[in-house]
C-alpha cells in the first residue's frame, strides 16, 4: 500500500502592498544574525585568536540553549511546532520544490525547519566539542572540526535555500 504525503501550508494571508506581514520577531532575528555573525568569527579566527574563537564559540552555545527555548514558548512562527515536520513531509516538500510546484508558506517550509534542526544540532555539537577540547580532551579536536566543517556545508545549503525559493516565488509574484 503506498500512501501520498501531501505538503499542505498554512494559509497565507492576503497582503496588499502597504500590508506587510511581520513574520520574525525580534529575538528570532537577533538570534539568527548573531548566531550567523558567531559563527563566521569562529570560523575565520581559528587559532589564530583562540581567545576570540572560545569566547563567540560560547556565545553561539547561549544563543542555541535560548532559542530552544524561545522555540517551544515563543511566538507562533518561533515555534518549532510550527515548523518542523517529519521525514515524508520534508522529502514531498522537496520533491514538489524541485519541481517548481511548492506551495508557498509563511514562515519555514518543511525543508527550512529540516534545516533549522540540523543547524542548531551541528553548530550545537560545533560549541559543545570545542568547550571539551578547551577542557584538556585533546581528542575532540577532529569532531570539533568535523562538526565545523558539516555546519559549515549546511550554511551553504542553507543560502542556496533562502535564494532558490526567493527567486523562484518572486519569479511567480
Amino acid at each position: 500500500m503506498t500512501t501520498k504525503t501531501s505538503v499542505q501550508p498554512p494559509h497565507l494571508p492576503s497582503a496588499t502592498t502597504s500590508d506587510r506581514l511581520r513574520v520574525w520577531d525580534p529575538l528570532v532575528r537577533t538570534f539568527h544574525w548573531t548566531l550567523a555573525t558567531a559563527f563566521t568569527i569562529a570560523f575565520l579566527v581559528e587559532d589564530e585568536l583562540l581567545g576570540v574563537h572560545i569566547w563567540v564559540g560560547y556565545l553561539a552555545l547561549a544563543l542555541i540553549a535560548i532559542r530552544v527555548v524561545w522555540g517551544v514558548i515563543g511566538t507562533r512562527y518561533a515555534r518549532f511546532s510550527d515548523f518542523v515536520r517529519g521525514p515524508r513531509q520534508v522529502l514531498a516538500y522537496l520533491k514538489e520544490d524541485l519541481a517548481c510546484r511548492a506551495p508557498r508558506y509563511v514562515g519555514h517550509n518543511p525543508a527550512g525547519g529540516a534545516m533549522i534542526l540540523a543547524l542548531l544540532l551541528s553548530v550545537a555539537m560545533t560549541g559543545l566539542t570545542g568547550w571539551a577540547l578547551t577542557n584538556g580532551g585533546e581528542d575532540w579536536e577532529e569532531i570539533h572540526e568535523f562538526f565545523a566543517y558539516l555546519s559549515l556545508g549546511l550554511v551553504i545549503v542553507h543560502v542556496a535555500g533562502v535564494l532558490f525559493v526567493f527567486f523562484h516565488f518572486r519569479r511567480l509574484a
